[in-house]
């Protein structure tokens, strides 16, 4: 919790933790053959590199180990120097694979490793929540890993990779999200680390520069959350929810303005979708807030925050431990009291169903 001056206090959901394994050799432990024999590629095997480096300082285990692979490490850092109490876990994969049997067996193996060293820990499980990692171009493998985990506890959500090379409203993923619907559970979409198979991430083919690329890559979610709700998404499965989890929340509201001048005047071209587009925003869309989206600490941070009603809708999370990883203590200062108490934990705590205690400190 953050301990306030006035000696009230502010629980912290972190939704955004992302896991690895400690190496290549260590992940095929969860891995059965033929799989377990195969070459894959490495975290780290991407175009573009974090000028400093992709991690921040001193997140390495005390073997040099992949940073965010060490369950003690990790709670250290979070629950007792940054002040955390749930945080809401993503195991980091290498995108989408050509090989789609593979591709789901790394998926596989990395929900394994989660439960098992994380959410079953037995000091921090109880602290720690979970995201089922799937392969969106291998429905079944998906939906098998779906059934598998979906009544596990501390399982929260389903993650998928931003990098997809189709949109998240065509017909072929309607399977996925049906059983999301069904299990009660949101689609979490982040960009991941390691080099798959994806389409460049501009519409004019990649960018020269990590800068541009760490720049534009997470508006990658507009395409796919406009397409969902031209194809009627949610309409389909109105109990669905997604969550837009590499930030860029600041730029929903301009586009879902743009959608909405064409909205109701197209309607006879998407009947299956009859409502304004931005109707389909409140429970369904949340995004995750870091510490690279916008406006920063400036006097109309929380004008704008309410804008479109991003206030009910944005959630902190780090992205410990990579080099951005942002501290919940750095939040603008002209948020409302309401605006910071959603964004800090009340927004994930509804989402995710998490029983956080507040206390009678607590504001």
């Amino acid at each position: 919790m953050i301990e306030h001056a006035d000696g009230t206090r502010t629980p912290v959901i972190d939704a955004s933790v992302h896991i690895f394994s400690s190496s290549n050799k260590d992940l095929r432990n969860f891995l059965r053959e033929p799989f377990k024999s195969r070459g894959f590629p490495d975290y780290e095997m991407d175009w573009y590199g974090a000028p400093g480096g992709e991690y921040a300082p001193n997140t390495r285990g005390p073997d040099r180990q992949y940073p965010g692979s060490d369950p003690e490490l990790v709670a250290a850092e979070l629950f007792s120097k940054r002040g955390v109490d749930v945080a809401v876990l993503h195991p980091a994969g290498r995108g989408i694979l050509p090989d789609r049997h593979l591709g789901t067996a790394l998926h596989a193996a990395h929900n394994d490793m989660m439960v098992s060293r994380w959410l079953d820990h037995d000091e921090f499980g109880d602290r720690f929540r979970g995201t089922i990692r799937i392969n969106p171009d291998d429905v079944t493998g998906a939906l098998r890993e779906i059934e598998k985990w979906r009544h596990h506890p501390r399982i929260v959500q389903i993650g998928v990779p931003l990098q997809s090379r189709e949109l998240y409203g065509k017909p072929q993923f309607w399977p996925l999200w049906e059983a999301a619907a069904e299990a009660n559970l949101p689609v979490a979409v982040h960009i991941e680390v390691g080099s798959g198979i994806a389409f460049p991430p501009t519409p004019s083919g990649n960018t020269r520069t990590y800068e541009q690329y760490v720049s534009f890559m997470a508006l990658n979610y507009l395409y796919h959350l406009m397409n969902m709700i031209a194809e009627g998404v949610f309409e389909r499965f109105p109990t669905l929810k997604f969550v837009w989890a590499d930030g860029a929340a600041d730029f929903v509201t301009p586009f879902i303005w743009r959608m909405d001048t064409f909205g109701r005047p197209h309607l006879e071209q998407t009947p299956w979708a009859p409502r304004i587009p931005s109707d389909y925003l409140p429970g369904h869309v949340y995004f995750i807030q870091g510490s690279l989206d916008g406006p920063g600490d400036t006097e109309f941070a929380g004008e704008w925050f309410g804008f479109t009603g991003k206030d009910d809708m944005v959630m902190f999370g780090s992205s410990y431990p990579h080099w951005q990883c942002g501290d919940i203590r750095k939040l603008p200062t002209a948020l409302s009291d309401e605006q910071r108490q959603k964004l800090c934990w009340r927004n994930a705590a509804e989402l995710y169903g998490i029983d956080i205690a507040v206390g009678s400190g607590a504001q």
